[in-house]
Formats: structure tokens, sequence, C-alpha cells
């Protein structure tokens, strides 16, 4: 009789066990699911930006021929768009580390700042605005910018799940032990900042 206790005993454990078990792997996968999808949302903004810093060179050089008085403007432009090249090499290395996108979202609002100004310059040269060539440019800036946009959203909203996940019980156990860290969502904090930059010369 002793026996056959202690062999139901070691049965519930072994079961419960099991069952611990399986909820552990199921919640460690599901973490790394979802990091994945963050990194994955990252790669989405990652090849937008990398599109708009190849055209602001050729927006540079178009307006270079027309702007001749407004040198610090296009060097600003330039200067801007290399910063913010590097910051998002950065961020790409490791999506969702908090240094990296806060050092990105700068980079991102001081190009967008200057974009801007350039924009804003720009409309006071009628040729420049009829150039084909700008038009076109900026065309596909404004397309891409709208497209850094959504990619943005996605990204923090996949970002936004993850951390929730990893912070609710029993999943903060799992992400804890297994070194889960929080990612850092893409933010850009000023109001005025997140506006795309005006791009348009109708």
């Amino acid at each position: 009789m002793a026996a056959r206790l202690i062999v139901i005993i070691l049965l519930v454990v072994i079961v419960f066990i099991a069952i611990v078990a399986m909820m552990v792997i199921g919640i460690y996968n599901k973490l790394v699911t979802m990091r994945n999808r963050y990194k994955n949302a990252y790669a989405q903004i990652d090849v937008q930006l990398k599109r708009r810093y190849d055209l602001i060179p050729n927006l540079v050089e178009t307006a270079k021929g027309y702007l001749k008085h407004e040198s610090g403007t296009l060097t600003a432009v330039t200067e801007a768009r290399n910063i913010a090249y590097a910051a998002a090499k950065g961020a790409a290395s490791n999506p969702g580390d908090a240094g990296a996108m806060k050092n990105l979202a700068a980079a991102e609002s001081g190009l967008a700042g200057t974009l801007s100004r350039l924009m804003m310059v720009s409309e006071s040269y009628p040729d420049l605005k009829a150039n084909q060539n700008m038009m076109q440019l900026t065309e596909e800036l404004t397309s891409t910018e709208n497209k850094i946009s959504f990619a943005r959203q996605a990204y923090n909203d996949s970002v936004m799940a993850y951390n929730t996940d990893r912070e609710v019980f029993p999943s903060n156990l799992i992400a804890n032990t297994f070194n889960f860290v929080a990612a850092e969502l893409f933010v850009v904090d000023k109001p005025e900042e997140k506006v795309a930059p005006k791009v348009s010369f109708s």
C-alpha cells in the first residue's frame, strides 16, 4: 500500500514538473517570437531609412546649382544625413537597444529639421521648384517619409506587445531568467518633430 502511494506521488510530481516545463518552454518560445517580430519590424524601418538616405545626396546635388548662396543649408543637410545614417546603422545592429534608439530618434529629428529648412529655402527659387528632377526626388522623399511613419508605428506596436508580455506574470520570471531585456520604442519626443518634413514643391 505504501509503495503504491509512493508511485502515485511520484507520478503526480512528474506530471507537475512536465506541466511546468511545458509552460516555461511555451513562454520562452513566445518571447523569442515577439522579439523576432519587433526586430523584423525595425528591419522595415531600416529599408525605408536607407532609401531616404540615398535620396538626400541627389536632392542636395540637384539643389546645389540653384542655391549657390545657401551652401550652409546644403552642408547642414548633408551632415545631418550622415549623422542619421550612422545612428541607423547602430540601431540596426541591435534594434530595441535604448541607447541606439534614442540616438536614432535624435539624429532623425535633426535631419527632419534640416530638410525642412532646405524645403523652406527652396520655395524662394521658382526655377528649382520647376526642375523635373527636383520634383521627382521630393515626391519620392515624401512617399518614403510616409512609409517610414507607417513602419515606425508597426515597430512601436511590436515593441509594446513584447514589453508588455515580458513584464506580466509568469512571463516576467522567464524573461528575467533568460535575459529578455526591454526594447526601446522609436519615438520622436517633440510634437513638431512628429510631422514628416514638408517636401512638396506644389
